[in-house]
């Protein structure tokens, strides 16, 4: 069944339509707020875009693309109200350091890549979006996340800083990039450098005041001033020069079947870092109406913005927290300021490309150092270290390895220890006894403060982490343990099994290993309180269901004590 239009604006009403999803209940009486963040995120968009597409070694019109691309299809296909997507600083290192790899920097095979990586990295998300994968969002832990910000801060201040101190560009890696900066400090240009700290400077202070403020494009425009009043060209001052005006054309990107198979590992992951970036910016931006959160239809409008940006020959884009947070800041309502901000964007495009030739490169350098400023996670650096040392180890090898590695190796390296970290906690799981709490039908873990009660001849034991193959061989030593310490003394063996939200196939030969265990030593083996339907489902589909029967499984530990003990009748079976 299909949503009837709203009658004020002719758009779908709610309900699981997939396109213009945002305008959902919009009225006329949004515009004014619309508009207000539409003009607002254009002036903050137009230097970030610029800057980033140089962070990538693009001419800035690139940016321009990518964000018009962006916040089109975005508005088109995906869900939220306020996200912004278009070039990210924090996909952008990783992509250019994987082209780099191929292709000289700056050419037109390194333009074509790009674009093909685009539309590739495009395609995986929007794909991830249909087929419902938001849960791939949740696979960097936050200590892994922080760490990996910090790698890419790292690497934008060290790929800008050639620009900031007017010295030529670097290339390779951190390292070569440092002693390429070392073996021409002699030749800094310092009005590069002031015009950089300038606009740092500026920024800065203006995000203090207040965030709606565009210090960007203020002190872009200020510097762009100081080179033209000060002639500043003939002191060495490098400018961004005249830009082609128009959008290109829409084409698909040519290049050769190989460099489409060595595209495929950096697509990927850029696509997992696109997809966590885009749930945490939906999550934390959600819909005034109080409506959950659309990950998965999100990820079909960033998705559908790379497809666009590709066949424009841009590069891939990605969902903007700062520019999400302007938005909602200055009270979007729909997609309509994102569709506002695009069209302003176009216009510069079109008609004003010449206003941005006397822009200097250093002015860029200074917002993206800013912006480097910016993602760093410093709340979640104290807390961590704070609270949990080992976990802040995470953020430091994490840092480490994006900054020593090639870009898109350290990326797979903090995806593979944020996977670790978790697996890491479920094999720390242990099994543990179970006492009384006195005068309750309460079982809980012993503790100092209180004196549990045990039931002669029963171990109640449990196990805090579903069962799979990375904890079976842990629960079936501690469990043989705890029978070994109570030989003689117990009769009967409950498993409270609350905290088993699943049991893989290694898991069931185990458990049935260990119910075998427990017969040949004189004991029987019940399960209580297994909750979970999919653990349900496992149990019986293992066999291990009709292997206990309905006598040993119980909905809760007191009703199989009792059972298993005589001292009551209890309502069995689950």
């Amino acid at each position: 069944m299909h949503d009837e239009p709203d009658r004020r604006t002719g758009l779908p009403k709610g309900g699981d339509h997939i396109f213009l999803a945002s305008f959902r209940g919009w009225s006329a009486g949004d515009l004014g707020k619309d508009v207000a963040a539409g003009l607002t995120l254009a002036a903050i968009a137009i230097p970030e875009q610029m800057a980033t597409a140089r962070l990538g070694d693009f001419a800035p019109q690139v940016g321009f693309v990518a964000f018009i691309a962006g916040s089109v299809a975005f508005a088109a296909f995906g869900s939220s109200r306020v996200l912004s997507s278009g070039a990210d600083s924090t996909i952008t290192p990783i992509f250019a350091g994987g082209l780099a790899l191929i292709a000289t920097s700056g050419s037109p095979q390194y333009a074509s890549l790009a674009a093909m990586l685009a539309l590739m990295v495009g395609a995986m998300v929007a794909v991830g979006g249909l087929l419902k994968l938001g849960w791939l969002a949740d696979l960097l832990s936050v200590p892994v996340t922080a760490g990996f910000l910090a790698g890419i801060s790292i690497h934008i201040v060290i790929s800008q800083l050639p620009g900031l101190l007017g010295l030529p560009p670097g290339s390779g890696s951190v390292f070569q990039r440092l002693a390429a900066i070392h073996a021409d400090i002699g030749q800094v240009n310092w009005p590069s450098v002031a015009l950089g700290l300038g606009v740092f400077s500026t920024v800065v202070l203006a995000e203090r005041v207040s965030p709606r403020i565009p210090g960007a494009l203020i002190a872009l425009a200020l510097a762009t001033l100081a080179v033209l009043s000060f002639d500043l060209t003939r002191h060495g001052v490098a400018v961004l020069g005249a830009l082609p005006e128009g959008l290109p054309g829409l084409e698909m990107p040519a290049i050769a079947l190989v460099d489409l198979r060595t595209l495929v590992p950096t697509a990927l992951l850029i696509s997992l870092v696109v997809m966590v970036q885009t749930a945490a910016t939906t999550r934390s931006f959600g819909d005034r109406s109080g409506a959950a959160a659309d990950v998965n239809r999100d990820f079909v409008g960033v998705g559908a913005g790379s497809v666009l940006a590709g066949l424009f020959g841009a590069f891939p884009v990605n969902a903007s927290p700062p520019r999400t947070a302007i938005v909602a800041e200055t009270g979007g309502r729909s997609q309509l300021a994102g569709l506002i901000a695009a069209g302003l964007v176009l216009a510069l495009i079109m008609f004003g490309a010449k206003l941005l030739a006397n822009v200097p490169q250093a002015a860029l350098a200074g917002v993206l150092f800013y912006v480097a400023l910016r993602i760093l996670r410093w709340p979640t650096f104290s807390a961590t270290l704070r609270q949990a040392p080992m976990e802040f180890a995470l953020i430091l090898v994490t840092a480490v390895a994006i900054v020593a590695l090639p870009i898109e190796v350290g990326v797979a390296t903090g995806i593979v220890l944020s996977l670790l970290h978790g697996f890491w906690g479920m094999t720390e799981a242990r099994a543990i006894e179970l006492e009384r709490v006195p005068g309750t039908s309460i079982w809980w873990p012993p503790d100092d403060n209180s004196q549990g009660e045990r039931v002669e001849g029963v171990l109640v034991l449990a196990f805090q982490a579903p069962l799979s193959f990375v904890n079976a061989e842990r629960f079936r030593r501690d469990t043989q343990a705890m029978i070994a310490a109570r030989e003689g003394a117990i009769r009967h063996l409950v498993f409270e099994a609350n905290s088993v939200t699943d049991i893989d196939f290694t898991a069931a030969d185990v458990l049935s290993d260990v119910i075998a265990y427990c017969r040949a030593s004189g004991l029987t083996f019940s399960i209580a309180r297994l909750e979970s339907v999919r653990a349900q489902a496992a149990l019986a589909r293992f066999g291990i269901a009709a292997e206990l029967g309905p006598d040993h499984i119980f909905r809760s530990v007191d009703n199989a004590v009792s059972a298993l003990t005589g001292r009551a009748n209890t309502d069995e079976g689950a």
